[in-house]
């Protein structure tokens, strides 16, 4: 038997209705390691090049990784694939909770779906038994309402459910896929893909948990989280704050996106922050038990970064839908210039409930927001809303209308920033912080440098998870924690903050190859990584051989990611992708207003094209971007090579 994963991949054709399960060799597992390497090596097996993205024909891959479901914190992940209608490149949106450890014990590593249903269905796994059954009666249930509608169905509420929402039923763009109500596969449209499969959610239950190969070792590794936590303050402040602990650094370095990316320092900061939060809006805190009440956590995780708000008054909040992370703060907090976080807990909860990505729709609403301003969008286009920054009532408003596409004005802001400034013309183009389709999450590339080239070659748009961040190995501000984990990647110096030479480059790249294996093996990257979290590589070689036996090193385990961005590349070069893609927005080429220390502050175009010269050398690419044969021999893909 194998250690830590199934070695069952359950393939559904749901035009058909037929399910089959697929037992791979060892050595598969071993090379690909789960999740979004594994998922693209069925996508590009099986997808045609050129299919509409919500045609039958599009291939949906749900996977785990070869760790999920360990007794040890930060392995509880999902990876969804499959070609994104917000970009028409590879789609990838990655999550966490329970669901990701209990699809793993119901007997199960992974998914793939292709096809279209004739009516509503719910995939069904239990102990190694999959069925499709009738979900008609889910269609326009909000995602609390339909996860209640089956536990009672199924008589178990220890049943983990993965949906997509009512947004997805009406063609919101950026909708997302939501487990537990709360926790979202948010990035490029993933729910959108499963409503137009028909395919309304998958439910799962088991107690098959994998064995793990040296048990002791894994035991060992787990007790070391609890023990640095408190002298890690990174990982402490994640934990009683939340990811929302970032607003105040973020804000006082300037990398604080605020008013649609004009400025990088917002005024009423500390109103929005996780130490705000903390006090007076987690369920409990009245009463002083935040801690108790406050914080959620994801299967066997020690850190419980996850918020739990609970709220009455002008903007409820039900606990079912949980609390706002950082990019939710930041996308309908400071992006929209809300000072109010009772109302950005509101977004979020109505964000949840219909299954939309907060970092996308916050953005088009912030971008929405200086189109107004600017007299690009009118009253008369907006129905009357006054979308001006800080005005809350008109953000929820119009979020309400995106997520009903009750109005002409909220199923056009439904299709995304990009989309609705083709419609819209008269400059509102000026105003968008998209790359391939993909609003900006909230960290700036202006004063990241790193992150500017990360976000225009990431091939499913602007991504923060994607590689670590500059501050990890930049002089002044880089810790011997930071410096000591970077030298194992072969990082050797702190380098010059604000640069984008050779070695920044270098840092990209080996660093979102480490991130790339992350979501390959499936581990949360606040927990495991290359820089301020809580183990640092060394401890991730070792937990991965704990669990499966295989005597991995740090270089196996980069080299898997790198697999697995040489694969999303192929993909987007069949569809006619390269570096004409791998372009950032004209704002971010404007210099910052307002004040704090970036103020002033713009990219290069010549900065950004040496660094993607540089970064397509680094990786074997050619010129344009596109993936080599040689290359892609060279890290066992020469299958992938015929591809293109």
């Amino acid at each position: 038997m194998p250690h830590g994963y199934t070695g069952k991949i359950l393939h559904v054709d749901l035009t058909t209705g037929t399910l089959t399960i697929e037992t791979p060799p060892e050595s598969f597992y071993r090379t690909y390691m789960g999740g979004s390497a594994m998922g693209l090596y069925y996508i590009l097996k099986e997808m045609p090049v050129g299919v509409d993205a919500l045609a039958p024909e599009n291939v949906l891959t749900i996977f785990t990784g070869v760790t999920t479901g360990a007794s040890v914190s930060g392995q509880s992940r999902v990876n969804l694939n499959a070609k994104s209608p917000i970009s028409g490149a590879i789609g990838d949106s990655q999550g966490g909770g329970f669901f990701p450890a209990e699809l793993k014990f119901a007997g199960f590593d992974g998914i793939v779906v292709k096809g279209r249903s004739s009516k509503p269905v719910y995939l069904w796994l239990k102990d190694g038994v999959a069925e499709l059954r009738d979900a008609s009666h889910l269609t326009g249930k909000v995602t609390g309402e339909a996860e209640a509608l089956l536990k009672q169905e199924l008589g178990d509420d220890k049943i983990e459910v993965l949906q997509h929402g009512p947004a997805a039923e009406k063609g919101v763009l950026f909708s997302s896929a939501v487990s537990m109500s709360n926790r979202n596969n948010g990035r490029t449209g993933m729910g959108l893909v499963m409503a137009s499969k028909n395919l309304r959610a998958v439910v799962v239950r088991g107690t098959q948990k994998p064995s793990v190969a040296d048990p002791k070792a894994l035991a060992a590794i787990n007790r070391l989280g609890p023990k640095w936590m408190p002298d890690n303050p990174d990982m402490a402040g994640l934990g009683k704050y939340g990811t929302a602990s970032v607003v105040m650094p973020q804000h006082s370095m300037g990398t604080l996106p605020t008013r649609n990316y004009n400025e990088g320092a917002f005024e009423f900061a500390e109103e929005i922050s996780g130490e705000t939060l903390y006090e007076k809006y987690l369920r409990g805190a009245a009463e002083g038990k935040q801690d108790k009440l406050g914080r959620d956590t994801c299967y066997a995780c020690v850190v419980r970064c996850k918020r739990v708000v609970e709220l009455e008054g002008k903007y409820p909040v039900d606990e079912k839908y949980g609390g706002p992370e950082y990019e939710t703060i930041g996308t309908f907090g400071s992006y929209c210039g809300v000072k109010d976080l009772a109302a950005i807990s509101r977004a979020n909860q109505i964000c949840n409930m219909y299954g939309v990505d907060t970092i996308a729709c916050g953005a088009t609403l912030a971008w929405a927001m200086e189109c107004y301003e600017k007299g690009i969008l009118t009253p008369e286009d907006t129905g009357g809303l006054e979308l001006k920054f800080g005005n809350a009532d008109a953000m929820l408003a119009a979020l309400e209308q995106i997520v009903t596409a009750s109005t002409d004005f909220g199923r056009l802001l439904g299709q995304g920033s990009e989309r609705a400034a083709r419609v819209i013309g008269r400059g509102a183009e000026e105003c968008l912080i998209t790359v391939k389709g993909a609003e900006a999450p909230a960290h700036m590339p202006q004063a990241k440098r790193s992150l500017a080239l990360i976000y225009a070659v990431n091939p499913f748009g602007a991504d923060h998870q994607s590689s670590e961040h500059d501050w990890m190995i930049e002089e002044g501000i880089a810790s011997d924690l930071y410096l000591g984990r970077m030298k194992l990647l072969g990082l050797e110096n702190p380098l010059p903050p604000m640069s984008l030479g050779p070695e920044k480059v270098k840092f990209a790249y080996l660093t979102e190859a480490f991130y790339a294996m992350m979501d390959s093996v499936e581990l949360c990257q606040f927990v495991w990584g290359p820089g301020w979290t809580l183990y640092g590589p060394q401890e991730t070689a070792e937990m991965v051989k704990a669990v499966t036996g295989w005597d991995v090193t740090i270089e196996e385990l980069v080299r898997v990611g790198e697999r697995r961005i040489h694969l999303m590349r192929v993909f987007n070069a069949r569809e006619g992708f390269d570096r004409k893609q791998d372009k950032l927005p004209k704002k971010f080429f404007k210099a910052l207003q307002g004040e704090g220390p970036t103020a002033g502050i713009a990219l290069s175009h010549d900065e950004i094209e040496a660094a993607l010269d540089e970064y397509y050398r680094l990786a074997g690419f050619t010129p344009d971007g596109r993936p080599t044969p040689d290359r892609l021999t060279e890290l066992d893909l020469a299958w992938a090579a015929a591809l293109l």
